[in-house]
Protein backbone atom coordinates (compact mmCIF):
# COMPACT_ATOMS: atom_id res chain seq x y z
CA UNK A 1 0.00 0.00 0.00
CA UNK A 2 1.34 3.37 -1.00
CA UNK A 3 1.29 5.70 2.51
CA UNK A 4 4.12 7.49 1.75
CA UNK A 5 4.31 11.26 1.75
CA UNK A 6 4.84 11.33 -2.30
CA UNK A 7 1.99 10.23 -4.87
CA UNK A 8 2.64 7.26 -6.64
CA UNK A 9 1.82 6.87 -10.51
CA UNK A 10 -1.34 7.50 -10.76
CA UNK A 11 -4.18 5.71 -12.86
CA UNK A 12 -3.93 5.37 -16.59
CA UNK A 13 -7.11 3.70 -16.87
CA UNK A 14 -10.69 3.50 -14.69
CA UNK A 15 -9.90 -0.04 -14.51
CA UNK A 16 -6.65 0.63 -12.61
CA UNK A 17 -8.93 3.04 -9.76
CA UNK A 18 -10.36 1.68 -7.30
CA UNK A 19 -6.50 0.16 -6.38
CA UNK A 20 -5.00 3.29 -6.67
CA UNK A 21 -7.22 4.30 -4.50
CA UNK A 22 -7.16 1.94 -1.99
CA UNK A 23 -3.21 2.56 -2.03
CA UNK A 24 -3.99 6.51 -1.13
CA UNK A 25 -5.09 5.48 2.47
CA UNK A 26 -8.21 6.85 2.16
CA UNK A 27 -11.60 5.37 2.54
CA UNK A 28 -12.69 6.23 -0.87
CA UNK A 29 -13.48 9.23 -3.31
CA UNK A 30 -16.02 11.56 -2.37
CA UNK A 31 -16.96 13.68 -5.56
CA UNK A 32 -18.75 16.68 -5.19
CA UNK A 33 -19.41 17.24 -8.31
CA UNK A 34 -21.57 14.95 -10.20
CA UNK A 35 -24.84 14.47 -11.71
CA UNK A 36 -27.95 12.24 -11.41
CA UNK A 37 -31.19 13.91 -12.85
CA UNK A 38 -34.99 12.28 -13.71
CA UNK A 39 -33.94 10.37 -16.67
CA UNK A 40 -35.81 12.75 -19.31
CA UNK A 41 -34.38 15.91 -18.06
CA UNK A 42 -30.62 13.61 -18.38
CA UNK A 43 -31.54 12.71 -21.76
CA UNK A 44 -32.56 16.09 -23.03
CA UNK A 45 -28.99 17.50 -21.52
CA UNK A 46 -27.23 14.47 -23.59
CA UNK A 47 -29.24 15.86 -26.23
CA UNK A 48 -27.61 19.38 -26.00
CA UNK A 49 -24.17 17.61 -25.53
CA UNK A 50 -24.66 15.76 -28.66
CA UNK A 51 -24.72 18.85 -30.48
CA UNK A 52 -21.52 20.41 -28.92
CA UNK A 53 -19.66 20.56 -32.01
CA UNK A 54 -22.57 23.20 -33.14
CA UNK A 55 -22.39 24.83 -29.51
CA UNK A 56 -19.02 24.86 -28.61
CA UNK A 57 -17.12 24.31 -31.47
CA UNK A 58 -16.05 20.94 -29.91
CA UNK A 59 -16.99 17.53 -29.92
CA UNK A 60 -18.24 15.89 -26.67
CA UNK A 61 -19.23 12.47 -26.44
CA UNK A 62 -20.69 11.35 -22.91
CA UNK A 63 -18.14 8.61 -21.85
CA UNK A 64 -21.22 7.26 -19.29
CA UNK A 65 -24.00 7.27 -21.53
CA UNK A 66 -25.74 4.26 -19.19
CA UNK A 67 -28.48 3.67 -17.19
CA UNK A 68 -28.86 5.11 -14.16
CA UNK A 69 -28.70 1.75 -12.56
CA UNK A 70 -25.16 0.99 -14.26
CA UNK A 71 -23.89 4.97 -13.70
CA UNK A 72 -23.92 3.86 -9.81
CA UNK A 73 -22.11 0.93 -10.19
CA UNK A 74 -19.46 2.41 -12.17
CA UNK A 75 -19.04 4.80 -9.29
CA UNK A 76 -18.92 2.02 -6.98
CA UNK A 77 -16.38 0.18 -9.38
CA UNK A 78 -14.17 3.54 -9.13
CA UNK A 79 -13.97 3.66 -4.98
CA UNK A 80 -15.94 6.71 -5.15
CA UNK A 81 -17.75 6.17 -1.73
CA UNK A 82 -19.46 9.16 -1.57
CA UNK A 83 -21.03 12.04 -3.99
CA UNK A 84 -23.02 15.06 -4.85
CA UNK A 85 -25.61 14.28 -7.58
CA UNK A 86 -25.96 18.11 -8.82
CA UNK A 87 -29.44 19.12 -10.40
CA UNK A 88 -29.79 22.31 -12.00
CA UNK A 89 -32.99 24.32 -13.28
CA UNK A 90 -33.16 26.02 -16.76
CA UNK A 91 -36.05 28.08 -16.42
CA UNK A 92 -38.95 29.18 -13.69
CA UNK A 93 -40.92 26.80 -11.96
CA UNK A 94 -38.49 23.88 -12.40
CA UNK A 95 -36.38 24.42 -9.51
CA UNK A 96 -38.62 23.04 -6.62
CA UNK A 97 -39.89 19.98 -8.24
CA UNK A 98 -35.79 18.86 -8.51
CA UNK A 99 -35.09 18.87 -5.19
CA UNK A 100 -38.04 16.95 -4.45
CA UNK A 101 -36.55 14.66 -6.90
CA UNK A 102 -33.00 15.08 -5.42
CA UNK A 103 -33.75 14.94 -1.77
CA UNK A 104 -35.53 11.30 -2.27
CA UNK A 105 -32.91 10.07 -4.48
CA UNK A 106 -29.90 11.24 -1.81
CA UNK A 107 -31.93 9.67 1.21
CA UNK A 108 -32.37 6.10 -0.91
CA UNK A 109 -29.14 6.16 -2.88
CA UNK A 110 -26.51 4.23 -1.87
CA UNK A 111 -23.36 6.78 -1.43
CA UNK A 112 -25.72 9.94 -2.42
CA UNK A 113 -26.09 12.93 -0.24
CA UNK A 114 -29.29 14.82 -0.55
CA UNK A 115 -28.68 18.24 -2.83
CA UNK A 116 -30.59 20.71 -3.83
CA UNK A 117 -31.12 23.78 -6.14
CA UNK A 118 -32.78 27.05 -6.64
CA UNK A 119 -33.48 29.99 -9.43
CA UNK A 120 -34.56 33.43 -9.06
CA UNK A 121 -38.08 33.00 -8.60
CA UNK A 122 -41.22 34.03 -6.06
CA UNK A 123 -40.74 31.63 -3.66
CA UNK A 124 -37.28 30.84 -4.24
CA UNK A 125 -36.58 31.21 -0.85
CA UNK A 126 -39.37 29.15 0.73
CA UNK A 127 -38.03 25.64 -1.15
CA UNK A 128 -34.88 26.58 -0.46
CA UNK A 129 -35.98 26.48 3.40
CA UNK A 130 -37.90 23.74 2.80
CA UNK A 131 -34.91 21.70 1.25
CA UNK A 132 -32.48 22.48 4.07
CA UNK A 133 -35.06 21.49 6.80
CA UNK A 134 -35.45 18.11 4.59
CA UNK A 135 -31.85 17.54 4.62
CA UNK A 136 -29.84 19.31 1.62
CA UNK A 137 -26.59 18.81 1.78
CA UNK A 138 -25.39 20.67 -0.51
CA UNK A 139 -27.23 22.96 -3.37
CA UNK A 140 -25.79 23.58 -6.90
CA UNK A 141 -26.15 26.42 -8.59
CA UNK A 142 -25.90 27.03 -12.80
CA UNK A 143 -25.50 31.04 -13.93
CA UNK A 144 -24.79 29.76 -17.40
CA UNK A 145 -27.19 27.27 -17.73
CA UNK A 146 -30.25 29.06 -16.31
CA UNK A 147 -29.06 32.33 -17.92
CA UNK A 148 -29.61 34.69 -14.88
CA UNK A 149 -27.96 37.19 -12.62
CA UNK A 150 -27.25 35.50 -9.19
CA UNK A 151 -27.56 38.97 -7.44
CA UNK A 152 -30.99 39.02 -8.59
CA UNK A 153 -32.67 40.06 -5.29
CA UNK A 154 -34.99 37.12 -5.73
CA UNK A 155 -32.03 35.29 -4.14
CA UNK A 156 -31.07 37.48 -1.58
CA UNK A 157 -32.74 35.70 1.10
CA UNK A 158 -31.63 32.20 -0.36
CA UNK A 159 -27.79 33.08 -0.59
CA UNK A 160 -28.37 34.45 3.39
CA UNK A 161 -30.06 31.48 4.22
CA UNK A 162 -27.05 29.37 2.53
CA UNK A 163 -24.62 31.54 4.30
CA UNK A 164 -26.41 30.61 7.92
CA UNK A 165 -26.80 26.80 7.37
CA UNK A 166 -22.97 26.71 6.15
CA UNK A 167 -24.02 24.05 3.51
CA UNK A 168 -22.16 24.12 0.35
CA UNK A 169 -22.89 25.59 -3.15
CA UNK A 170 -21.56 24.71 -5.92
CA UNK A 171 -21.62 27.60 -8.33
CA UNK A 172 -20.92 26.90 -11.66
CA UNK A 173 -20.44 30.90 -12.53
CA UNK A 174 -17.58 31.44 -14.79
CA UNK A 175 -17.33 31.88 -18.85
CA UNK A 176 -16.37 28.37 -19.55
CA UNK A 177 -17.15 26.68 -21.67
CA UNK A 178 -19.45 29.42 -23.19
CA UNK A 179 -19.51 33.21 -21.71
CA UNK A 180 -23.15 33.99 -20.30
CA UNK A 181 -24.70 37.45 -19.78
CA UNK A 182 -24.50 37.40 -16.59
CA UNK A 183 -21.22 34.80 -15.80
CA UNK A 184 -17.96 35.97 -14.91
CA UNK A 185 -16.25 36.30 -11.30
CA UNK A 186 -16.93 39.33 -10.94
CA UNK A 187 -20.54 39.21 -10.86
CA UNK A 188 -20.39 36.06 -8.23
CA UNK A 189 -18.32 38.25 -6.58
CA UNK A 190 -20.86 40.70 -5.33
CA UNK A 191 -23.00 37.92 -4.09
CA UNK A 192 -19.62 36.88 -1.99
CA UNK A 193 -19.73 40.66 -0.91
CA UNK A 194 -23.46 40.46 0.47
CA UNK A 195 -22.75 36.81 1.88
CA UNK A 196 -19.36 36.59 2.92
CA UNK A 197 -19.87 33.57 4.92
CA UNK A 198 -21.61 32.00 2.04
CA UNK A 199 -19.80 28.29 1.60
CA UNK A 200 -19.47 28.68 -2.37
CA UNK A 201 -17.52 25.82 -4.60
CA UNK A 202 -16.32 27.36 -7.53
CA UNK A 203 -16.93 24.87 -10.38
CA UNK A 204 -14.43 24.06 -12.96
CA UNK A 205 -12.29 26.79 -10.41
CA UNK A 206 -14.07 29.46 -12.30
CA UNK A 207 -12.70 28.24 -15.39
CA UNK A 208 -10.94 30.13 -17.20
CA UNK A 209 -10.54 33.00 -14.82
CA UNK A 210 -8.59 30.63 -12.64
CA UNK A 211 -6.51 33.62 -10.88
CA UNK A 212 -9.19 35.81 -10.13
CA UNK A 213 -10.97 32.44 -8.63
CA UNK A 214 -7.78 31.83 -6.19
CA UNK A 215 -8.35 35.63 -5.44
CA UNK A 216 -11.69 34.74 -4.03
CA UNK A 217 -10.45 31.68 -2.00
CA UNK A 218 -8.28 34.00 -0.47
CA UNK A 219 -10.24 36.68 0.57
CA UNK A 220 -13.47 34.19 1.55
CA UNK A 221 -12.51 31.90 4.20
CA UNK A 222 -15.59 29.34 2.54
CA UNK A 223 -15.03 29.54 -1.00
CA UNK A 224 -13.36 26.55 -2.46
CA UNK A 225 -12.50 25.36 -6.06
CA UNK A 226 -13.75 21.68 -7.44
CA UNK A 227 -11.40 20.25 -10.30
CA UNK A 228 -14.23 19.37 -13.08
CA UNK A 229 -13.02 19.01 -15.93
CA UNK A 230 -9.42 21.37 -15.55
CA UNK A 231 -6.28 19.94 -15.98
CA UNK A 232 -7.21 17.29 -18.48
CA UNK A 233 -6.21 17.20 -21.96
CA UNK A 234 -9.50 18.09 -23.25
CA UNK A 235 -9.74 21.27 -21.56
CA UNK A 236 -6.53 22.37 -22.04
CA UNK A 237 -7.29 23.02 -25.49
CA UNK A 238 -9.47 25.85 -24.80
CA UNK A 239 -8.91 26.07 -21.04
CA UNK A 240 -5.66 26.05 -20.05
CA UNK A 241 -4.21 26.42 -16.46
CA UNK A 242 -1.16 28.58 -15.53
CA UNK A 243 1.56 26.98 -15.88
CA UNK A 244 2.69 27.00 -12.34
CA UNK A 245 -0.80 25.83 -11.12
CA UNK A 246 0.31 23.48 -8.48
CA UNK A 247 2.61 26.15 -7.14
CA UNK A 248 -0.63 28.48 -6.97
CA UNK A 249 -2.40 25.60 -5.15
CA UNK A 250 0.14 25.57 -2.33
CA UNK A 251 -1.19 28.59 -0.15
CA UNK A 252 -5.43 26.99 -0.53
CA UNK A 253 -4.12 23.33 -0.62
CA UNK A 254 -6.74 22.74 1.61
CA UNK A 255 -9.75 24.65 -0.33
CA UNK A 256 -9.51 22.25 -3.21
CA UNK A 257 -12.21 19.82 -3.46
CA UNK A 258 -12.76 16.58 -6.32
CA UNK A 259 -15.38 17.37 -8.80
CA UNK A 260 -16.18 15.27 -11.93
CA UNK A 261 -18.78 16.13 -13.90
CA UNK A 262 -19.76 12.54 -14.10
CA UNK A 263 -21.30 11.27 -16.41
CA UNK A 264 -21.45 13.95 -18.48
CA UNK A 265 -17.43 13.61 -19.47
CA UNK A 266 -16.09 13.28 -22.46
CA UNK A 267 -13.32 11.62 -21.38
CA UNK A 268 -12.25 8.58 -18.63
CA UNK A 269 -12.68 9.30 -14.61
CA UNK A 270 -9.39 8.06 -13.98
CA UNK A 271 -8.45 11.31 -16.29
CA UNK A 272 -9.25 13.73 -13.73
CA UNK A 273 -7.54 11.62 -11.03
CA UNK A 274 -4.44 11.66 -12.90
CA UNK A 275 -4.54 15.62 -13.50
CA UNK A 276 -5.07 15.87 -9.27
CA UNK A 277 -2.04 13.94 -8.58
CA UNK A 278 -0.02 14.85 -11.07
CA UNK A 279 -0.40 18.58 -8.90
CA UNK A 280 0.86 16.66 -5.95
CA UNK A 281 3.56 15.21 -7.40
CA UNK A 282 4.59 18.03 -9.09
CA UNK A 283 4.92 20.11 -6.14
CA UNK A 284 6.55 18.79 -2.77
CA UNK A 285 4.81 21.24 -0.66
CA UNK A 286 2.04 19.32 -2.24
CA UNK A 287 2.13 15.78 -2.08
CA UNK A 288 0.06 13.11 -0.34
CA UNK A 289 -1.51 15.58 2.00
CA UNK A 290 -2.82 17.52 -0.92
CA UNK A 291 -4.03 14.19 -2.70
CA UNK A 292 -5.73 12.91 -0.05
CA UNK A 293 -7.29 16.25 1.51
CA UNK A 294 -8.67 17.35 -2.27
CA UNK A 295 -10.02 13.52 -3.04
CA UNK A 296 -11.55 12.32 0.36
CA UNK A 297 -10.69 14.96 3.04
CA UNK A 298 -11.76 17.96 2.20
CA UNK A 299 -15.13 17.39 0.30
CA UNK A 300 -16.07 14.63 3.07
CA UNK A 301 -16.02 17.35 5.40
CA UNK A 302 -18.24 19.79 3.36
CA UNK A 303 -20.24 17.01 2.27
CA UNK A 304 -21.07 15.86 6.53
CA UNK A 305 -19.87 12.37 5.26
CA UNK A 306 -19.22 10.13 7.78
Amino acid sequence: MTTSSEPGRPPASDEEVAGWVAGLGVPGLVDLHTHFLPERVLHKVWDYFDLAGAHYGIEWPIRYRFDEPTRLEVLGSLGVRAFAPLVYPHKPGMAEWLNRWALEFGLTTSGAVPTATMYPEPGAVDYVAAALDGGARCFKVHVQVGEFDPRDPLLDRAWGLLAEAGVPVVVHCGHGPLRGEFTGLEVFAEVLGRHPGLVAVLAHAGMPEYERALELVREYPGVYLDTTMIGVAFSERFAPLPGDWAARLVPVADRVVLGSDFPNIPYPYAEQLAAVAGWAASEERLGMPFLRAVLHDTPARLLGCR
